[in-house]
């Protein structure tokens, strides 16, 4: 079983409208609903996979039991969620149909109280018992530490299991400190951790603040790995337009499930690149254009090693 943590769990709501316009009313074409947040996107990637998932993090309210009742009816995921006495947030994703961009509106997330966020610990270990490897993803809500991601961090490493951490700005930076297996951030995030725009001198500093490994998600560029066994460059053939919403979160199911699989690095990358193209390409985050996936892994990702940075 492959763990997935979400502590800001969503109620994703994507609405496609002909052409976004400010200042405008606007004619809805298509409206979806799912489960939301990066790790409940990863689930639903990896169950697609193959791999069966166990999802935990808040939820609350009447968003919160949506989101539940939804994780209900899919295949090889187990919803291990607690629950907290505010409502789950909703995210709202805008896409124009003109121009395949899409706006995104997230909301904070429900307060967690002390009690909330130690019964969550304690499920945690728990669940811990029985993971092959867990993935912190997304952000932290209102009343959780901004150290939290660390302490999961030395949590995961004490019972032995690998750990992958998504996340940004100051719970990135203490989480990093704690020496996870794998961390993922984009660009942006990368930069903003280590104040350097240099991707590949980024990923080298980002492993000196303690991650074992570094991937980095460089947008349509693809994927930038620093690694102990190498460094590796994975791109798709062409840039792909479509709804980048959760392409990122496919990145994380590809390189979770390479890695409880033994997969070597470069197989991995392929597999997270082919995932993250093939899901922009679908409406909303945490599917995949499976023909897509499958001819991009099959002959349509560029995996080359990397120098050192000078």
């Amino acid at each position: 079983m492959i763990l997935t943590v979400t502590l800001n769990t969503a109620l994703d709501i994507t609405y496609r409208v002909p052409g976004l316009r400010p200042h405008a009313s606007h004619r809805v074409t298509e409206v979806t609903e799912r489960p939301g947040g990066k790790g409940l996107n990863v689930a639903r990637v990896l169950a697609a996979l193959g791999h069966p998932v166990a999802v935990t993090g808040f939820a609350g309210g009447s968003t919160g039991a949506t989101v539940r009742a939804s994780l209900a009816g899919v295949p090889g995921v187990v919803d291990a969620l607690v629950p907290v006495a505010g409502a789950t947030r909703r995210t709202v994703a805008v896409v124009d149909e003109r121009t395949g961009d899409t706006t995104q509106l997230n909301e904070p997330g429900p307060v967690v109280a002390p009690a909330e966020w130690n019964a969550f610990q304690e499920a945690y270990e728990g669940l811990l018992a029985g993971a092959a490897a867990v993935a912190l993803c997304g952000s932290l809500p209102p009343g959780v530490p901004v150290g939290a991601y660390a302490g999961l961090v030395r949590t995961a490493r004490a019972a032995g299991v690998p750990v992958l951490l998504d996340t940004s700005g100051e719970p990135l930076r203490r989480g990093v400190a704690a020496r996870p297996d794998l961390i993922k951030p984009n660009a942006d995030e990368l930069a903003e951790l280590t104040g350097s725009h240099e991707p590949l001198r980024a990923t080298q500093a980002a492993r000196r603040r303690g991650a074992r490994s570094v991937v980095a998600s460089l947008g349509a560029a693809g994927l930038l790995a620093e690694t102990p066994e190498g460094r590796w460059r994975a791109a798709p053939p062409a840039q792909v337009r479509g709804n980048p919403t959760g392409a990122g979160d496919s990145a994380v199911a590809g390189l979770l499930s390479g890695l409880v699989e033994h997969l070597p690095w470069p197989d991995r990358l392929a597999r997270a690149v082919a995932l993250s193209a093939a899901t922009v390409l679908s409406p909303v985050a945490g599917e995949f254009d499976r023909a897509v996936y499958e001819e991009l892994l099959g002959r349509g990702v560029a995996v080359t090693a990397e120098a050192d940075a000078a």
